[in-house]
């Protein structure tokens, strides 16, 4: 086999790999083989002789008849930059935001036209509705998205709006004209507002923070039931806590 040869059956050996792994998400986090079968759209004896090579290098596990996420994946996630300096820097304010409105605290970061939860705090009070860390939301119609969308390049607002924008509840604003004008508002302000544009009955509440470069890197949010989420009284706390995590973040990113 020429080396050529080699590297496109290693190359296919990837894909279908990361056709596996993309077979899980949050609704799927276990799988049957013919589960895992139908979401890869790969052969049946291929998947089956790929997963087990996958369960003995630690990338899935089987404990009884169900594929999952081994721990080996966990395990390096937390190397990626993303997980770790930003996670490492933030989450002592998430804690402090926790402490002081006492509703669930989420960390999120553009991923193409979604937003990419990082971290969450949800202490005694989870609201299952929403996404869990690994997840992702819908960057036009979340205030995690808004935040991060006002300070982005035109060409990636554009991108966003320029496509599919359906609605999640009747109160979901899917006008491209409208949701700019909620991007043109929040840099005044300092914090974007998402209500019940998700779920009917939650309100969420986020700011930017930046990295060292002036440059939006993530988003800190505050959620929870419309009647206890004020956004004229969650807002400036918010605010304040994304500005300090702005500061650390851009101090360990040098």
């Amino acid at each position: 086999m020429s080396l050529s040869e080699r590297d496109s059956t290693a190359g296919g050996g990837l894909e279908r790999a990361a056709a596996i792994l993309d077979a899980f998400d949050v609704t799927h986090r276990e799988l049957t083989l013919a589960a895992l079968v139908r979401r890869s759209g790969l052969p049946r004896s291929t998947t089956h002789r790929l997963a087990d090579r996958m369960i003995a290098l630690g990338w899935l596990d089987k404990p009884h008849d169900r594929y999952r996420i081994g721990n080996r994946l966990f395990e390096l996630s937390g190397l990626a930059p993303i997980r770790h300096e930003l996670r490492e820097s933030v989450l002592p304010f998430m804690h402090d935001l926790y402490n002081t409105v006492r509703t669930t605290v989420q960390l999120g970061v553009l991923d193409g036209p979604q937003v990419l939860i990082v971290e969450k705090i949800t202490g005694h009070r989870p609201m299952p509705m929403l996404s869990q860390v690994g997840g992702t939301v819908p960057t036009f119609c979340s205030a995690l998205g808004r935040a991060l969308l006002a300070y982005s390049d035109r060409s990636v607002v554009d991108a966003v709006l320029d496509g599919e924008l359906p609605a999640r509840t009747p109160r979901t604003l899917t006008n491209p004209a409208a949701i700019r004008r909620e991007l043109a508002a929040m840099p005044d302000r300092g914090w974007a507002v998402e209500r019940e544009e998700g779920n009917i009955g939650v309100t969420c509440v986020a700011a930017p923070i930046f990295g060292p470069e002036g440059t939006v890197a993530a988003a800190v949010s505050i959620t929870g039931p419309t009647g206890m989420v004020r956004p004229d009284r969650a807002g400036p706390a918010v605010r304040l806590v994304a500005a300090a995590a702005s500061r650390a973040f851009s101090k360990q990113s040098r």
